[in-house]
């Protein structure tokens, strides 16, 4: 019997440093890296998303990075799929594998498959997008808490991008998405050594436990990517693509609230309660895109409790890279 072929992961929340551990393990390994942040697909969204230099990626480069415009869509059936194309490619290579990356939905797509669920309807979309910036997202919470109160619980914060998803497809499907995702749930009949998949997986998750500590590292990247001129970053796209907020690639981690800054929702922001002055609109910016940048975070550690691991790293901890090299190793095939 064939042996299925391998797969790496290294996953993790933002700012853990995912990619650092996967350049190493490419240093010693014969890996090729594939790119599994859905932020990291667009072209030209460089400082926001954090992604290696121009050097480095060539040193290191990724499949799936800079494949998009970020006019269009990309999800987590299509990252799927081209996975699927691209491992008998870099097996025939004579390679391992290594997808790394935040965009967790993405790995359990690779892991457990998607549920049969409708396309993404772009008119639709833009029609919901439409109504939470003119109404509120309360408007659609309240519709989808009729729908699918089960649904409707599993959205945390302001997380439109999961709300509109989940009242895009109870309109197509005229059924509540939790059915949908229970049904393919009940056909995983699989046992946990994924038999029924066409790979081996050997998962790498970064884990802090200390929570300060990874908000820490957030302010502190987001710092640098302001200084480094995420601005200008904006202000470019906006010049060369025709875009607005109803593209997946503006709702992304502060690429939203600089939008929203270069557009002048912050200026002129009321006193405080105490009477003391407000932030200045830059100040606002920053500040709300911190908060996003945790709140995807939390989102990301969610999603990382519920998939099992071969290593967890506690990045806030000492570790050494060259353990994680040698356990990685072991599980190589002959």
């Amino acid at each position: 019997m064939t042996k299925q072929p391998l797969i790496l992961a290294v996953t993790g929340p933002t700012a853990a440093g995912k990619t650092g551990l996967a350049m190493y393990l490419a240093d010693h390994l014969p890996i090729e890296l594939i790119n599994m942040d859905s932020a990291q697909i667009y072209r030209d969204m460089n400082i926001g998303t954090a992604k290696i230099t121009p050097l480095e990626q060539q040193r290191y480069p990724h499949h799936l990075m800079d494949i998009c415009s970020p006019q269009d869509s990309y999800s987590a059936a299509r990252f799927a799929e081209d996975v699927t194309r691209l491992v008998p490619l870099i097996n025939a290579r004579g390679n391992l594998p290594l997808v790394v990356g935040g965009s967790l939905l993405y790995y359990k797509a690779l892991i457990d498959g998607l549920a049969k669920l409708p396309a993404a309807d772009e008119a639709l979309r833009l029609e919901l997008h439409n109504i939470i910036a003119s109404q509120g997202p309360q408007i659609l919470y309240d519709e989808l808490a009729r729908i699918d109160p089960q649904s409707a619980a599993h959205i945390q914060g302001q997380d439109t991008r999961r709300l509109v998803r989940f009242i895009e497809i109870a309109r197509l499907t005229g059924r509540p998405p939790s059915e949908l995702f229970a049904e393919q749930k009940q056909q995983k009949t699989q046992p946990k050594n994924r038999q029924g998949s066409p790979w081996q997986f050997f998962h790498i998750t970064f884990f802090p436990d200390d929570r300060a500590w990874l908000h820490q590292r957030i302010e502190q990247r987001f710092d640098l990517m302001l200084a480094a001129g995420f601005v200008d970053e904006v202000k470019q796209l906006r010049q060369k693509y025709q875009l607005d907020l109803s593209k997946p690639s503006m709702r992304c981690a502060g690429y939203r609230q600089i939008w929203e800054y270069l557009e002048g929702r912050y200026d002129n922001l009321p006193a405080r309660k105490n009477n003391k002055p407000g932030n200045t609109a830059s100040q606002e910016m920053r500040d709300r895109g911190i908060f996003a940048t945790r709140q995807l975070a939390k989102r990301q550690l969610t999603w990382l409790r519920k998939i099992p691991a071969d290593i967890t790293i506690d990045p806030a901890k000492p570790f050494t890279r060259d353990a994680i090299l040698k356990k990685v190793q072991s599980r190589l095939p002959v």
